[in-house]
């Protein structure tokens, strides 16, 4: 047996419920009956939880991956940084001026090689793990002191 109740919606909450029940095929009570018993139902609050939790453990996966990313990134640069230093030797004055101009050209075509690499999709982090799987067991040439 069901008991008659009158409510009140909106008007364009009655076009969504009407609009839902011709597609779906349903009655307006219907749609009305299920929605009102999902508001109802104690487990509705914890489909949402775990719905919010699976959101949250995936944004926290993708958290630590840029963190982990960024500290790569970090380290090659200081590393990168580190040995070019040591390694370069300073220029004579009259050198300077030819090798300002070398720089200006491949810093160009470092630009180039990373667009063409970033419009490809392309990732140098990603292509790390392979690298590092290929590379010979050595020494760190941080832990020794010396580059090179």
């Amino acid at each position: 047996m069901r008991d008659r109740m009158n409510v009140y919606f909106p008007p364009q909450m009655l076009r969504q419920i009407a609009e839902l029940a011709d597609r779906k095929k349903l009655s307006r009570s219907a749609i009305v009956e299920a929605a009102v018993a999902s508001f109802l139902s104690p487990d509705g609050a914890d489909r949402r939880e775990a719905a919010f939790t699976r959101r949250l453990d995936r944004l926290s996966r993708q958290v630590q991956r840029m963190e982990r990313d960024l500290g790569v990134t970090a380290e090659t640069l200081a590393l990168f940084i580190r040995f070019w230093l040591t390694i370069t030797p300073p220029l004579p004055t009259d050198a300077q001026a030819a090798a300002q101009i070398k720089g200006r050209e491949r810093f160009e075509g470092f630009i180039e090689a990373l667009g063409r690499r970033l419009q490809k999709g392309q990732s140098f982090l990603r292509e790390i793990p392979d690298d590092i799987g290929n590379l010979p067991a050595t020494k760190d040439p941080d832990e020794s002191g010396t580059a090179g």
